[in-house]
């Protein structure tokens, strides 16, 4: 099994989690805040989404998803249009809200299908190219590849648990 096999399989291991964690859910379920400071589902799946979505364009000059394919618009949000959630306090997370599950995993769904484009693509020589130098080591595409889909999943888990502990207090 070749290095970008087991990427393309540990990221459609995300495409699965953020679809189990969304699905059946409406705007309460996907908008609650377990308590105060906290983050929802929405924002949970949002956040790993623009962060994907981010760090695969630019590691391989491509564009967003998010504004190329017009997501930003449909969502909305009072946030900057770069904005992927990373640092985000309280009050920024409350401005993520959505009316449904549909537009998370549709653009969860976009910027998947990018990330694989992109992935097929790979050869070995490739995961040593050198993305980001604001790091010491400098950060390798392999190593922002991995970096990403440890992210995504773990947000991915938090957006599962999320829905469960909600489920559980309104049985």
């Amino acid at each position: 099994m070749h290095a970008k096999d087991i990427l393309i399989d540990g990221y459609g291991r995300v495409r699965e989690e953020v679809h189990a964690a969304v699905e059946g859910l409406g705007p309460d379920g996907l908008n609650a805040l377990p308590s105060p400071g906290t983050n929802s589902i929405a924002w949970l799946v949002w956040h790993l989404t623009r962060v994907q979505d981010d760090h695969v364009a630019d590691a391989f000059g491509l564009d967003q998803v998010w504004a190329a394919q017009g997501w930003e618009k449909r969502f909305g949000l009072d946030l900057p249009r770069q904005d992927t959630g990373y640092g985000h306090g309280p009050a920024q997370v409350a401005k993520v809200r959505v009316d449904s599950a549909d537009l998370l995993t549709g653009y969860y769904d976009a910027v998947h299908e990018q990330t694989l484009g992109a992935l097929r693509s790979l050869t070995a020589g490739d995961l040593e190219r050198v993305v980001d130098e604001n790091w010491d080591p400098p950060v390798t595409l392999g190593v922002r590849l991995v970096s990403v889909l440890s992210d995504d999943l773990q947000h991915a888990g938090q957006a599962a648990y999320l829905r469960g502990l909600l489920q559980s207090t309104s049985a």
